[in-house]
């Protein structure tokens, strides 16, 4: 993986001049049309990353024949003040986030999702007024962004915002007026080098030294921009990092415990509900960008993030779950280290919510068919999901994209067919694999390969109330919370630990 890049010095106005001539392009066809999706020669299917032209075509059908849920996840959109067409940009040259002056990232973080969101109005409702809002929007931060720079939190800026820009860019890339030679530039010499790097050297910190969400930050950008820009190689890492990634982001790491209840204990839900929520939307993120090409992450290793999103939606709810002491490494390569340990499940407020849920829970259960209880209930209790702007003023509320109501809700899928197609074949709509409790047997590179047992995708316990949140830097969750009228709830969640009935997949 590349180092950590200065732009400034890179960039030149002759260059950015001679990319433009690769990105022009038609607009898409008529809103609630079908397509074949547009293939770069070699590369990936374009549009396809969280969103394909039949995810497109069905979210525009469904709303104009009035169907629900559909109907209230747009109005949810269309009511945003991000998603109007008289959105004004405001690009800077630098963005700063943890130190620097200014701290200017909230302005980075907005028009990322009005241009998201404005995009997203225009395929669905068809007025090229909001198409056009989001390209000057896109068109006025890769003319003028150099760098992304600050504390540690840079590099959950450059992750957040890296593939949030991607997933924006990726709906109006074939728009006559964007210049996506230009915006694929900034994407590879502004985010992805330092998402690369982090996951490389972890800001030169013990691997282990950062919570499972940074790494998944990381992996996004890196995946997403490998996408948009047909990085064939940037992607291979992004899927190698998450299968086998020695930092606590990668599966077997974020979920280092199986349960008999078929739950997939979620490493970081020994911190807090927020950083845990981020980080299952994260994974969640990868996982179907990734599917849209044709990689099977949600099936991976016996479809093991299905168990964890299971652990944390039963928790979040204010159900009973296990928690298994973990004990992590703190510090500097090379200099001050120490360990801290995690005892239990964080309490919970189970009125918080995350705009994460209809993704996972449509996935699994329509896609392919299973059972996925706790999903289910939590993003019934979720919809109709909003977007940046809707879950408080804080950055933690603009993490996830969201709409994920009218976004992934989707009719149940015919039986399930063969195992998805390679990398980089373009299609839409990979076949799933039949089950999740197929053997999930790996190649002795994975990180506690071997046997384990074999449990039920989804438990069918009712669990106590509902709930779900937002954030991301450490001070965020107070912040977000403040914001939004929600209270504090003290105490943690644990249910008795039977040793003999878990296993641990992560060494100590």
């Amino acid at each position: 993986m590349h180092a950590t890049q200065h732009p400034s010095s890179r960039r030149t106005l002759t260059r950015r001049t001679l990319l433009k001539a690769t990105g022009t392009g038609a607009v898409t066809a008529a809103v609630g049309t079908t397509a074949t999706p547009s293939t770069a020669a070699d590369g990936y299917a374009h549009p396809g990353l969280l969103h394909t032209r039949a995810d497109l075509a069905r979210m525009a059908a469904k709303v104009k024949a009035g169907k629900a849920p559909y109907v209230a996840g747009y109005a949810k959109l269309t009511a945003n003040r991000h998603a109007q067409s008289g959105w004004t940009a405001n690009p800077q040259a630098t963005v700063y986030r943890g130190s620097g002056t200014p701290q200017n990232y909230a302005t980075l973080y907005n028009d990322v999702h009005a241009a998201y969101q404005n995009a997203l109005r225009y395929h669905v409702g068809g007025d090229s007024a909001h198409a056009d809002t989001a390209v000057a929007i896109l068109n006025s931060w890769s003319a003028k962004l150099t760098s992304v720079q600050g504390s540690a939190d840079r590099f959950l800026a450059a992750g957040l915002y890296g593939y949030q820009f991607a997933n924006a860019s990726e709906l109006v890339r074939d728009h006559g007026d964007f210049e996506l030679g230009r915006f694929q530039e900034m994407l590879s010499e502004v985010f992805a080098p330092l998402s690369d790097s982090f996951l490389v050297k972890h800001n030169d910190a013990v691997v282990t030294n950062y919570w499972t969400n940074w790494d998944l930050t990381a992996v996004a950008c890196v995946l997403a921009t490998g996408i948009f820009c047909d990085d064939k190689a940037q992607v291979a890492r992004a899927v190698d990092y998450f299968k086998h990634g020695a930092g606590l982001g990668s599966v077997r790491n974020a979920i280092p415990v199986l349960h008999e209840d078929g739950l997939g204990e979620w490493l970081e839900a020994g911190r807090d509900q927020g950083h845990a929520l981020l980080g299952v939307g994260l994974m969640g993120t990868v996982c179907e960008m990734a599917w849209n090409q044709g990689i099977d992450l949600y099936g991976y290793d016996d479809s093991r993030f299905l168990k964890g999103a299971q652990y944390v939606a039963k928790w979040s709810m204010g159900g009973q779950v296990p928690y298994t002491p973990n004990t992590r490494r703190k510090g500097a390569v090379a200099g001050w280290s120490g360990s801290e340990t995690a005892s239990a499940a964080a309490g919970v407020d189970p009125s918080m919510t995350r705009p994460i849920w209809a993704m996972i829970a449509n996935h699994y259960t329509k896609r392919r068919g299973l059972s996925a209880t706790y999903l289910t209930q939590i993003a019934a209790k979720s919809a109709p999901e909003g977007g940046g702007g809707d879950y408080g003023p804080n950055s933690g509320g603009y993490d996830q994209l969201g709409f994920g109501t009218l976004a992934f809700t989707r009719d149940k899928a015919a039986a399930a067919g063969s195992t998805s197609a390679p990398i980089g074949t373009p299609t839409s709509t990979p076949a799933p694999t039949p089950t999740a409790t197929a053997s999930g047997a790996n190649s002795g590179t994975d990180i506690g390969s071997g046997p384990r047992p074999q449990s039920a995708a989804a438990p069918s316990a009712s669990p106590n109330s509902s709930g779900d949140l937002a954030t991301t830097g450490s001070g965020d969750v107070i912040g977000w919370a403040a914001a939004a009228g929600l209270t504090t709830v003290a105490g943690g969640l644990l249910l008795v630990r039977r040793r003999d009935r878990v296993r641990r997949d992560v060494p100590q």
